[in-house]
């Protein structure tokens, strides 16, 4: 993380040194995709599916994917408001100034980047080669925050590490309530 903080300065130059039209207009659409209604209506989606074909395990997956996702993204926009990092755009005022209302202000953490992690997080958990074939998701969601000047490098290592711990403890807790069933009775 502190490295992170260091490169700031080096990555958002290459990145703003670095645009191309057509790129960036690309991931203006992952930030926009890859924000926490997309990931929602996919989760749910895969719910719904999982329990049409009888699957009530992949339902508790969707379901904890979900839960993952919604305590990242609360958990960030807490951090975002306390910290009040300025924005790669904000000129004056820059670093953590404290408390902030202004989105200008609500650098660290990204929000995308800890709720993605923590959606697909959970499923490292349940199907590690479905999280190794998914993980490109949440990475190509960073990266397009930091190509359209949203975050600093060290606002997405920051928003991964409190979406990944987010998906351990989400994990565990699925795990506990799992294993903490009443046995049930066979016909």
């Amino acid at each position: 993380m502190a490295v992170s903080l260091i490169l700031d300065p080096a990555v958002q130059s290459w990145m703003t040194a670095n645009q191309l039209r057509g790129v960036r207009s690309f991931m203006r659409n992952v930030s926009y995709v890859g924000d926490w209604v997309g990931h929602a209506v996919a989760a749910l989606l895969g719910a719904f599916i999982a329990y049409r074909v009888k699957n009530p395990r992949w339902v508790r997956i969707c379901i904890a994917m979900l839960v993952a996702l919604a305590i990242a993204g609360a958990a960030a926009r807490v951090v975002k408001v306390v910290a009040g990092r300025s924005r790669p755009s904000v000129q004056v005022d820059v670093g953590f100034n404290g408390p902030r209302w202004t989105a200008k202000y609500h650098a660290f953490p990204s929000g995308h980047t800890a709720s993605s992690m923590a959606y697909f997080g959970v499923l490292a958990f349940a199907n590690r080669r479905l999280f190794a074939a998914l993980l490109p998701i949440p990475l190509v969601i960073a990266f397009s925050r930091m190509y359209v000047g949203a975050h600093h490098l060290s606002d997405v290592i920051g928003g991964a590490l409190i979406g990944l711990a987010i998906a351990v403890w989400v994990a565990h807790w699925r795990r506990f309530q799992i294993a903490n069933r009443p046995p049930t009775i066979a016909s």
